[in-house]
């Protein structure tokens, strides 16, 4: 079981786009069901606030993204960005990738390196993440040793499998222990895509 813990936002300035010439250390996707809403939003500062509106402070407002004249988001949709608020924080150490949960609403986070196990990469769990909570997404150091292990044959696999993918929904699980099988179900979910570890 993956623990999260009770901790204060960490304090800092996350606008992506404010700092040219660094180097991106992920890109973030917002999605509403199977579909991409905005552009691929690239992270060049160490943390990152995705906010559902802009009086919350600077970074990725939900609320401004767009996907074209022919797209009507749901009504599910509609309802859980009205919800997500402050939204939450995600930030990067030595170590690896945080997300602080700031909003009212629980988050649900599947990671290759959130799950121990020789197979990592198998099958991801999804775990809740409740308001005022942290945890590490991502781990640098088991993401080395993990991309070195090779898939078990026997094991089933659906669709491709990216390493350095976390996938995160707004208020709405998915998996084997939820009503919804996979997250292109979810009405509101973030695709985070981390840079290969070296």
């Amino acid at each position: 079981m993956v623990e999260v813990a009770t901790l204060s936002a960490p304090g800092s300035r996350a606008d992506a786009d404010d700092s040219p010439g660094t180097i991106p250390w992920c890109k973030v996707a917002y999605w509403e069901g199977r579909t991409r809403v905005g552009r691929l939003y690239e992270v060049r500062t160490p943390s990152l606030n995705i906010m559902g509106n802009t009086p919350h402070g600077d970074g990725l407002c939900i609320a401004s993204l767009t996907a074209g004249p022919d797209y009507t988001p749901s009504e599910q949709a509609k309802k859980i960005k009205e919800k997500i608020g402050l939204g939450l924080v995600l930030y990067q150490d030595a170590g690896g990738v945080w997300v602080y949960n700031r909003a009212d609403i629980p988050l649900f986070v599947n990671s290759p390196t959130l799950d121990g196990g020789i197979h990592p990469r198998s099958n991801f769990k999804v775990h809740k993440l409740p308001p005022g909570h942290i945890i590490n997404i991502f781990d640098y150091d088991k993401a080395r040793i993990y991309q070195r292990l090779p898939l078990h044959p026997d094991l089933k696999h659906e669709g491709p499998i990216d390493h350095n993918s976390v996938r995160l929904s707004f208020v709405k699980g998915w998996g084997q222990n939820y009503h919804r099988q996979e997250i292109t179900e979810c009405p509101c979910w973030l695709e985070i895509l981390l840079v290969p570890v070296r």
